[in-house]
């Protein structure tokens, strides 16, 4: 081990785990699982059920808020499962280019 650590410029650990991985997993456990670069865009439809959960009254929701935050739909939207996951910049982004600007959104006059 302490060869090939060498010839990989790596630590004998590293080379213990990949041939650990290896054995326990084949070729599979070789290919790089990272999945770096830009985070995934949102379906068509997801767009629209997070443009539509936005434009309408929390209370519909069951929420017990008069408006929504970020944050608030951010987190409804993922217990939801409307989408996996959405930081709130991501969210207000996206909101941005649908044509919603969530300082505009006010509750209900009736409340």
């Amino acid at each position: 081990m302490a060869k090939i650590a060498g010839v990989t410029i790596t630590s004998d650990d590293r080379v213990r785990d990949v041939i650990h991985n290896f054995n326990a997993d084949g070729f599979d456990s070789l290919y790089l699982k990272y999945k770096g670069g830009r985070p995934k865009t949102f379906t068509l439809p997801e767009r629209r059920e997070i443009k539509k959960i936005a434009k309408s009254k929390p209370i519909e929701h069951g929420l017990p808020f008069s408006t929504l935050s970020l944050a608030k739909l951010a987190d409804f939207l993922v217990a939801e499962g409307v989408v996996d996951d959405i930081s709130h910049e991501g969210l207000r982004v996206l909101l941005r280019q649908e044509g919603i600007s969530f300082q505009r959104i006010r509750p209900c006059p009736m409340w």
